[in-house]
């Protein structure tokens, strides 16, 4: 860990301090906040427009590249096709604005990702593209923890961290399309 690193680490106390700020997202009517694509290991490139492929995901990123252990063939999890995040979540963990993309996600939304919120089956609806909220749970990670502290990690995986999502969901696309920053997400709730 670098000293710039643990600059912006915060507190146990200093996170659950924000959580109220998190909780007042929007349920409905949330904002796209910023777009990453990862055209490699370790690398973030902000776009203010990202095409998104039913196939590929989100074009440039490396998704399809990637392996996952929960595949059976070990190749990408088409239930992690696109990572979405709580902008209030990243602005709280990561600090700066500059460093949100530093938690790997690709979708930061103004937008309340709560269980309750958002269940399983959800799709949101951001520009053209159709996201489909997926059961397959979104963790931290040691390089989550590196980069914004053990405590956030810690959170991340408490209870009430998980009632928020703040570590954000998995999603998988099911129209594509094209999104920018600033568009308005609505939300499809599957029916009860």
């Amino acid at each position: 860990m670098t000293d710039e690193q643990a600059r912006h680490h915060r507190t146990a106390e200093a996170l659950r301090a924000g959580l109220d700020h998190v909780r007042a997202a929007p349920a409905d009517g949330g904002r796209v906040e910023l777009l990453v694509v990862r055209p490699a290991s370790g690398e973030r490139r902000e776009l203010a427009e990202a095409p998104v492929d039913l196939d590929l995901g989100m074009v440039g990123d490396t998704w399809i590249e990637r392996g996952s252990r929960r595949s059976p063939d070990g190749g990408p999890d088409p239930d992690a096709q696109v990572t979405v995040m709580s902008s209030r979540a990243a602005g709280l963990m990561a600090g700066p604005r500059e460093r949100w993309s530093l938690a790997g996600d690709q979708v930061y939304l103004d937008l309340d990702l709560s269980p309750d919120n958002l269940p399983t089956g959800t799709v949101l609806v951001i520009g053209d593209v159709q996201l489909e909220v997926t059961a397959t749970p979104h963790t931290g990670c040691a390089r989550f923890a590196e980069r914004f502290g053990t405590d956030a990690l810690r959170l991340t995986a408490a209870p009430e961290g998980r009632a928020l999502r703040l570590r954000g969901i998995n999603t998988r696309v099911v129209v594509g399309g094209t999104m920018r920053v600033g568009d308005v997400v609505e939300v499809r709730r599957p029916a009860p």
